[in-house]
């Protein structure tokens, strides 16, 4: 007897299913899909239990005649392919023609659709994949699909879905991101008991966030001007299409200031072509334009929408369309990480008290806690961002996440009906911020960090502001305080004079002036293997950083000189720490990459400690060499250098306001 069979319709489309339905809002985005794709200007979405229940999406698209609507649940039926080559060029987001099929197949659905060259409508019935019944019906031009009883028929998948906020929850933040990435169409989002989401069509990005997550979120996030640039930089082939020299890639979105930090990647969303996606390339791009501003342990808050030529990138990739490839990958990571960089340069965005209170930073000693992932190719020196913080990408390191963390993790969402803000950045789940709070009020669910209290000081501070600041003393000979028309200012002295080094250093390096001090007396010390293999990968950089490290045996190597400003007790530590470092990387590094991490650590060796009294002219002098950095607000291993309390705040604190 044969060990081999075929598999049944129906098994075969469960587990088609289960490719493709992975809780309720998988459903949601598939059918939001189709009805983008019919060219509809306005979407419904209701729910009910969580969409466990009930789920109904409708349209005002073209719809579908009596024969599509039939042949809309046909495996692979699609209107949107025709040949092999269409998938090189895919203009839409659905096309792989197995949604409507999947979706029958683990519940109750019934497909109302109209077309509009037509005098009467279809309805299609399904139940766990089976034809009910078709009957023709009186129904207004476009498409309206209901799914109940969510797998009623796979109990065994039933029983994984989480409660019913949860699932909302999940429904609600895709719609959100999807009435993001079109701000031209309107989107509605209810319950039984209200109304989440209903957004009006908007002609910038910027109005739609607005509605969507308020004013003060809007002002905690920095706008990426839309940046388009051709692809002819990427290509090295003598021969150009005239085609692929008019190939532009564009790039713009919000990014949260660098005061507004997450502990996961969960707060960043990327669409490539309208298409919400996860991507690690674009994660690590994103990662790579907050190097030395951001702790190596936390995350931003990115919305960052992609546009480039069909044929650019292949989304054919993954069953539920989610991931993607570029071709030119490099040419896409570095255009968008200078791009954001550029973005958060020209803000230079300094911490104040109140948000400070909010973040959670890790303390770190130095690039060898992991603060480098990589670099492939080094940015031109004419994209307009500083060099100073610019060390490029390498191997990719990151996790999976919405493009890290195994999914799409869609936990913000609202739940007040009439006053509609959507929380941009949450660190509380969805179902235990709700638990505990009656429906009506839960729109406050959530701990936002991207929109701060109506206690947040009307007003900014700029990096300028620096420049007028007067010193009136110490804190526990660690901190110096200071006041201009502004407010009072503290100020790290350790990690200011460790930006003001680190970037200095780097001027130097690339100037080829790095000053070395010698010692009295050479440093022998013995290293392990893995140092030792790192030591000769690098020795020629060392050395051009200052460094005179000779080996002495197999094992050993002695220090004759160091860089200046490093004291000879911490030369050892010093170099070690270069060489753990890049030895955790555990990949090939670029030569930029390789002079930031030398320039961190040996500035951070180099800097003014804490409990060091400093003379009124000395912090005089840091305050002013502060001021002249690129990025004032954070050293080189993502720490806060200044914050401030500004006069209104102030006021607020003595009740004068």
């Amino acid at each position: 007897m044969s060990r081999i069979r075929i598999l049944p319709e129906a098994v075969a489309n469960k587990i088609a299913a289960g490719e493709v339905v992975e809780r309720p809002a998988s459903v949601v985005k598939e059918l939001l899909e189709n009805a983008l794709d019919a060219g509809a200007k306005t979407i419904r979405i209701e729910v009910e239990a969580g969409g466990k229940r009930m789920i109904r999406v409708t349209d005002d698209g073209h719809g579908m005649t009596h024969d599509d609507a039939l042949l809309a649940f046909e495996r692979h039926a699609t209107s949107k392919l025709r040949t092999a080559d269409d998938l090189l060029s895919i203009a839409t987001l659905g096309f792989r023609g197995e949604a409507l099929p999947s979706v029958a197949a683990v519940s109750r659905l019934l497909l109302e659709t109209r077309d509009e060259s037509e005098a009467e409508g279809t309805r299609v019935e399904f139940a766990g994949g089976k034809l009910v019944g078709v009957k023709p019906a009186g129904l207004p031009a476009g498409t309206t699909v209901s799914v109940a009883d969510i797998f009623y028929c796979v109990p065994a998948r039933r029983k994984f879905l989480k409660s019913d906020t949860t699932e909302l929850g999940h429904i609600a933040s895709l719609v959100t991101h999807y009435a993001l990435a079109n701000p031209a169409k309107q989107f509605i989002l209810t319950t039984p008991t209200q109304e989440i989401i209903n957004c009006a069509p908007t002609e910038k990005l910027t109005d739609r966030v607005y509605q969507l997550f308020g004013k003060q979120a809007l002002d905690e996030l920095v706008e990426i001007p839309s940046v388009s640039a051709p692809f002819r930089a990427a290509i090295t082939e003598p021969e150009l299409e005239p085609e692929e020299v008019k190939a532009s890639l564009a790039v713009t979105g919000f990014t949260s200031r660098p005061e507004v930090q997450r502990l996961n990647r969960n707060g960043i969303y990327i669409f490539v072509n309208r298409r919400l996606v996860r991507d690690r390339l674009i994660l690590h791009a994103i990662h790579e334009a907050y190097r030395n501003i951001l702790p190596p342990t936390v995350f931003s808050a990115t919305l960052l929408f992609l546009e480039m030529p069909y044929d650019e990138v292949d989304v054919n990739v993954h069953p539920a369309k989610i991931e993607v490839r570029f071709r030119r990958s490099n040419f896409v990571h570095d255009f968008t990480r200078d791009t954001i960089r550029r973005a958060l340069m020209s803000v230079r965005p300094i911490a104040s008290f109140a948000a400070a209170a909010a973040i959670s930073i890790p303390q770190t000693s130095g690039y060898g806690n992991g603060a480098f992932s990589g670099g492939v190719t080094p940015a031109p020196a004419e994209s307009g961002v500083p060099r100073a913080v610019i060390p490029p990408m390498e191997e990719i390191g990151l996790g999976s996440g919405v493009g890290s963390d195994g999914g799409f993790d869609l936990a913000s969402a609202p739940m007040q009906p009439t006053e509609q803000r959507i929380p941009f950045t949450s660190g509380v789940a969805f179902d235990s911020a709700i638990a505990h709070a009656p429906i009506s009020s839960a729109g406050n669910w959530a701990a936002n960090l991207a929109a701060p209290s109506a206690d947040a000081p009307a007003t900014l501070p700029r990096p300028e502001q620096i420049a007028d600041l007067k010193p009136l003393g110490q804190v526990s000979a660690s901190f110096i305080v200071a006041v201009n028309g502004e407010g009072l200012w503290l100020v790290d002295q350790h990690v200011a004079h460790e930006r003001v080094l680190f970037e200095q250093h780097l001027e130097a390096r690339r100037a080829g002036k790095i000053e070395a001090q010698r010692m009295l007396m050479p440093l022998v010390i013995e290293l392990s293997p893995r140092q030792i293999v790192t030591f000769e990968k690098i020795a020629e950089e060392l050395g051009a950083n200052g460094f005179e490290v000779e080996p002495m045996g197999p094992k050993s190597v002695a220090i004759q000189a160091v860089p200046a400003g490093v004291v000879a007790p911490d030369a050892e530590k010093l170099l070690r720490e270069i060489l753990d470092g890049i030895e955790r990387e555990n990949a090939a590094i670029s030569i930029e990459t390789l002079q930031a991490k030398i320039a961190a650590s040996t500035a951070c060796h180099a800097a003014i400690k804490v409990n060091m009294p400093l003379e009124q002219s000395k912090m005089e002098w840091l305050l002013d060499a502060l001021a002249k950095t690129d990025c004032p607000m954070s050293c080189p291993h993502g720490r806060p250098v200044v914050l401030r309390y500004s006069i209104k705040e102030i006021e607020k604190a003595f009740h004068r306001i």
